[in-house]
């Protein structure tokens, strides 16, 4: 995977058909979609339960782009084969989901993926200064983690910041929550390039009317470069 810093528009499946997976995926990914943002919750890190490594594995076969798992779990680390095994591109751990983040990323890597961290909304920028060598991909959570459909939380101030820290280092800046046309534009011209999106891109279409996430994604990508 070649690294650049153009748009990516990665649909949460957490939206999705939950009957219908492998369609939806496949759908999404012919109407433009650039990654397949997969949300694993635990409900113990979060006040929720979504996925474990056996669905993620049968999402694999049919994901053509790239797989991004983003862990809202605690403990992560003795998970972290079970979601390499399970056909993962990127996976991201939380730094607040255990002492050793440090650890956990070598881990990451260590097991074949692309290693991200997640920042929930109270903490800062900082907390990850010490990390960036070790990371692929910094996810900001604009909304507390644990559902979809939540209002967005603006983040910018700190997007600038991680872009700043980052500099020229192959890193990705992802956001997740709330993102929509209106504050995608918000998160990318403060440096963001991975843009992650459920209810926007899912809403109103399915496997039987998907050029509807066509013109979603479409429709968020082009607010989001208007601000580049």
């Amino acid at each position: 995977m070649s690294f650049d810093r153009s748009i990516k528009i990665a649909p949460s499946i957490l939206s999705a058909d939950f009957a219908n997976f492998g369609q939806e995926i496949q759908a999404i990914e012919a109407q433009g979609a650039d990654w397949v943002h997969v949300d694993v919750m635990d409900g113990h890190f979060v006040p929720n339960l979504t996925f474990g490594p056996p669905a993620v594995k049968a999402f694999r076969p049919h994901v053509k782009t790239v797989m991004d798992v983003h862990l809202m779990i605690s403990p992560v680390d003795a998970y972290i084969d079970a979601y390499a095994d399970a056909g993962a591109d990127y996976l991201t751990a939380h730094i607040e989901a255990g002492p050793h983040i440090h650890r956990t990323l070598q881990a990451i890597r260590g097991a074949g993926m692309k290693a991200g961290v997640a920042l929930n909304p109270g903490t800062p920028a900082d907390a990850i200064e010490h990390l960036l060598d070790l990371t692929d991909l910094v996810c900001v959570m604009t909304v507390n983690p644990g559902f979809g459909g939540q209002k967005f939380i603006d983040m910018t101030t700190k997007i600038r910041k991680l872009r700043e820290m980052i500099g020229d280092r192959p890193v990705h800046i992802e956001i997740d929550g709330g993102v929509d046309p209106t504050t995608a534009p918000l998160v990318s011209a403060a440096g963001a390039d991975v843009l992650v999106a459920g209810s926007a891109v899912f809403r109103g279409g399915s496997v039987d009317a998907p050029d509807v996430y066509g013109k979603n994604i479409s429709t968020i990508r082009t607010a989001a470069e208007s601000a580049l």
